[in-house]
């Protein structure tokens, strides 16, 4: 019996249709057919990714930043682009564009104070 590696990532999220809309509008993605009802999952390969509501017990606004010690990181066909079309939507950016062992690289933060991370390579 081994475990094969991550299969899901969902980001628990304040307010569920704002961060579907953030993810659908600033990064592209699209939804998956046939969501539960508390999540929308996007069609994402090779790891399917989400935004849900919080599961009970968990309070995102008590939390200083949500994920920290978490590395989300997305591919995109060219991260400098991701990355403009985001600053000039105002688009907090946690790091800025370098290259490196994984491309062209940047991380911005989401609406829920998520820093998620770009790369292209």
């Amino acid at each position: 019996m081994a475990v094969h590696g991550p299969d899901f990532v969902a980001l628990q999220v304040r307010d569920l249709e704002r961060a579907a809309a953030f993810y659908e509008q600033r990064l592209g993605l699209r939804r998956a057919p046939g969501g539960p009802p508390h999540a929308v999952v996007f069609d994402t390969r090779p790891v399917a990714f989400a935004v849900r509501e919080p599961l009970p017990g968990v309070d995102l606004d008590g939390v200083h930043r949500p994920g920290l010690g978490v590395a989300l990181w997305l591919s995109a066909d060219d991260a400098q682009g991701v990355h403009d079309d985001l600053a000039t939507a105002g688009v907090a950016i946690a790091a800025p564009p370098v290259d490196g062992p994984f491309g062209r690289t940047f991380s911005f933060v989401d609406p829920d104070g998520y820093v998620v991370t770009v790369h292209d390579a």
